[in-house]
């Protein structure tokens, strides 16, 4: 028994690493298109952007290992039965069960690590994530450059003429707001840091309001702040645990932690579907398991992430019980009176 689980061990690395590190590849180079277009918003520098795209990882593995870890552990078995092996350990009397006995302490063991990546490091990595941004965004802020277009301050297009020793000259700020038009013009300006809090004081300037009507008033001093909201950092399993503490009323929250839950135990309840499509006869069957293996996974993604969005928590307890039935299902009628 020790040789025959080291062998199907051994096969499976095989099919595995080639199929995780392909999707992981794919998945990386989507990530870094979404991290570049950051770069509109913000400058980074090569060493930025890898820092970046490490925050990326967690979510990155999430995505690729229980895709990886289905269709390898079904092509395993579907080439251990294409190469008759699969009959010859049958007819030694190692039936289906026995197999499912030999794989599921590793899939319980990558079901932990799933639900530790999705439900611990992705919040951790997307709160440095979002300060590493925030940080970015406060300095582009603070180094407005004169002449220069398209610039912002908070919820402002800022222009700026010219710039002398902190001292900012004859700024114009414009925001939209719907069918609200604001003006701002100012002689004189001066920016100030405060840690996440910008603000720009101005001097000597005309503010003007267009809607149905033009509204105007000129000030000889006028504050404009620009708060970045923090991010709650996750230091402890208390932080872990008070970050999740809110999903019955966050909906978008809800459906996250959903989704995560049930990405992560989605090869642990295929297990019999596993068997359903890695055992075949090859004298009369085709081998289909890679075509229906990706469709099962996709249908399962699809169907996760819609109704985790319609039904958020309460699918928890509809998706995996009836998918674990229709496994039940297909293996009493494909494979239980053949194996």
């Amino acid at each position: 028994m020790k040789l025959l689980k080291k062998y199907i061990f051994l096969t499976y690395s095989q099919t595995f690493f080639p199929i995780f590190s392909t999707l992981y590849i794919i998945t990386s180079i989507i990530f870094l298109v979404k991290i570049a277009t950051l770069t509109s918003v913000i400058q980074i520098n090569f060493l930025e952007l890898l820092e970046l795209y490490s925050y990326s990882i967690p979510t990155i593995i999430f995505y690729t290992l229980p895709v990886s870890i289905f269709v390898s552990i079904v092509l395993t078995l579907s080439k251990l039965s294409s190469e008759y092996e699969l009959m010859v350990i049958t007819s030694f009397g190692l039936n289906p069960i026995n197999i499912i006995k030999l794989i599921l302490p590793s899939l319980i063991l990558s079901t932990l690590l799933l639900l530790l990546i999705s439900l611990a490091l992705i919040p951790k990595a997307d709160y440095m994530k979002k300060d590493f941004l925030n940080q970015k965004k406060t300095e582009a802020q603070f180094n407005i450059k004169p002449s220069e277009y398209g610039q912002v301050f908070g919820d402002w297009l800022i222009y700026v003429k010219d710039e002398d020793k902190g001292i900012y000259k004859d700024i114009v700020l414009f925001q939209q707001n719907g069918d609200e038009d604001n003006f701002i013009i100012s002689k004189e300006a001066i920016m100030k840091n405060e840690n996440l809090s910008l603000s720009l004081n101005l001097k000597d300037g005309t503010a003007v309001r267009v809607t149905d009507k033009v509204n105007q008033i000129d000030f000889k001093k006028m504050i404009i702040n620009n708060y970045i909201k923090p991010s709650t950092n996750i230091n402890s399993i208390n932080d872990l645990i008070l970050y999740w503490k809110d999903i019955d009323t966050n909906k978008r929250k809800e459906s996250k932690f959903s989704f995560f839950v049930l990405s992560s135990i989605f090869p642990l309840v295929s297990i019999l579907f596993i068997i359903v499509l890695g055992y075949f006869n090859p004298r009369y069957d085709k081998n289909y398991s890679t075509s229906f293996s990706l469709i099962l996974t996709t249908l399962f993604v699809v169907l996760s992430q819609k109704l985790s969005k319609d039904y958020g928590l309460s699918i928890l307890y509809i998706i995996p019980p009836i998918w674990i039935l229709l496994s039940v299902l297909f293996y009493r009628l494909k494979i239980k009176p053949s194996y």
